[in-house]
């Protein structure tokens, strides 16, 4: 079978980080029969003829060749996306892993060409990112925030509440670091959410918020970095501490309260957490709580509401704070963190799981079909209008829940009476024991007894 070759060549793509060339990359050009071997090869990868480049492989030429750019054959097959030619140069011996004048991978321009086949092809051979996504052409367009990764000591690192989250050193300060993982990099979904996030932390800024340092964008693992708070989360605390007092529960509640009705009336833009549960709540060193991990978080930009692009998909223990209108699929906006909410404020006060008995999936279904956990705990544990409060929060129309400032509003009532009622308690007990005190001084200093007789004929 004979080559099927022209002796003309279409310009192909160039590098994914090379810079803009300005030209028409369909431009066809000319070379001469006589044109270096290694060259011709680079000539019919681009065209994807397989059978030149056996006869070439065959003629000893070496497959990982390097251009004047240091690109290979390799890259240009990623780059025009053609399995079977990528197939071929790997059976030939093709380095995965080797990189450009511009730094740039096979891997990452069949990324960036989103050439989906390739991409598991070379991820089947072995092949890791090198270069991030965000990856930016010109130093000057590194961003402020940009964590150099070597500064990062993971030398004593331990998981710290869920997913990725890992602590780490940062010259000297424990921090909490959230990585994007290098097998899933290759993801645009997970890519994207992992931008978003990186937008919305450097717009936000309140006590009861986990605090943004940071971010590795420029090399791979990309990294966001947080504040490390060692206290661990709510969901750990939770499980060591069971019920917990109603003054606990709603100093809690205020808290996190307070966090979400930043977000809420953040401007210009609304933020939705979207994922509000007990993991994603943490405790810092003085036993304050902070919203955090803004992984499914959303900005209400000119609508009001917004809708998942995907069917919800439930993860862990995560699946029982869901509204039920994100797990229909429906229009949803910042009311669907107040349903979360209602859950929290009501696990505090239970000590259990909204719906503990039933599985992780199967509770959206019953918030859906307008089903709502138990209460089960004596009702002086719900104080002063508080069980009223989590049912409002939990209401079927999203219209009903009242917004995070009314929340804070009537905890803030609730809990003033919890602690003037404490306060009656102390003074009553108090003035119990002056009295005891008296009667056991009279009746251990009789001369006390007679002496106030006498005194009281007077």
């Amino acid at each position: 079978m004979e080559s099927k070759s022209t002796g003309r060549f279409k310009l192909g793509k160039q590098s994914s980080l090379a810079p803009d060339r300005g030209g028409d990359d369909s431009v066809e050009v000319e070379f001469p029969p006589d044109i270096d071997a290694n060259i011709r090869l680079m000539y019919l990868v681009n065209e994807g003829d397989l059978v030149g480049m056996r006869e070439l492989f065959d003629s000893g030429v070496d497959v990982n060749f390097k251009d004047i750019d240091n690109r290979t054959a390799l890259h240009v097959a990623a780059c025009q996306g053609s399995p079977q030619v990528v197939e071929l140069l790997l059976d030939r011996g093709a380095k995965v892993d080797v990189e450009d004048r511009w730094r740039s991978t096979p891997l990452a321009d069949a990324i960036h060409y989103k050439n989906t086949e390739v991409i598991k092809l070379l991820e089947k051979h072995g092949a890791k990112l090198q270069i991030a996504p965000m990856h930016v052409k010109n130093l000057r367009e590194v961003p402020e925030y940009e964590i150099d990764p070597s500064e990062l000591d993971f030398s004593n690192s331990v998981q710290i509440t869920k997913g990725t989250f890992h602590m780490a050193t940062w010259r000297g300060v424990q921090v909490a670091v959230k990585r994007l993982d290098e097998d899933v990099i290759s993801d645009e979904d997970k890519v994207k959410a992992f931008r978003d996030e990186l937008a919305l932390l450097q717009k936000i800024r309140h006590p009861n918020v986990v605090q943004f340092l940071g971010a590795v964008t420029q090399s791979s693992p990309m990294m966001i970095v947080t504040e490390y708070l060692p206290k661990g989360d709510l969901r750990a605390f939770l499980k060591r501490k069971g019920a917990l007092k109603p003054l606990l529960a709603v100093t809690f509640g205020l808290d996190i309260a307070r966090g979400m009705n930043y977000l809420h009336e953040h401007k210009p833009e609304a933020i939705i957490h979207r994922d509000l549960e007990p993991s994603n709540i943490l405790r810092d060193d003085s036993g304050h709580l902070k919203v955090a991990d803004f992984g499914l978080s959303k900005l209400l930009n000119m609508t009001k509401s917004v809708r998942e692009d995907q069917p919800l998909v439930c993860e862990d223990n995560g699946c029982r704070y869901v509204a039920p209108e994100v797990f229909r699929n429906e229009e949803y906006d910042t009311k669907v963190d107040v349903f979360s909410f209602a859950l929290i404020l009501q696990e505090m006060i239970e000590g259990c799981m909204p719906f503990n008995t039933k599985p992780d999936s199967g509770v959206p279904k019953l918030y859906a079909a307008k089903e709502r956990p138990p209460f089960r705990a004596p009702m002086r544990h719900y104080p002063y209008g508080l069980k009223e409060l989590i049912v409002t929060c939990w209401s079927e129309n999203p219209a009903d829940r009242p917004t995070c400032r009314e929340i804070i509003e009537r905890l803030t009532y609730i809990r003033d009476h919890i602690t003037q009622k404490q306060h009656w308690k102390i003074r009553a007990l108090r003035c119990f024991q002056n009295i005891e005190a008296i009667w056991k001084d009279r009746s251990n200093n009789p001369s006390s007894r007679s002496t106030r007789s006498t005194s009281s004929n007077f």
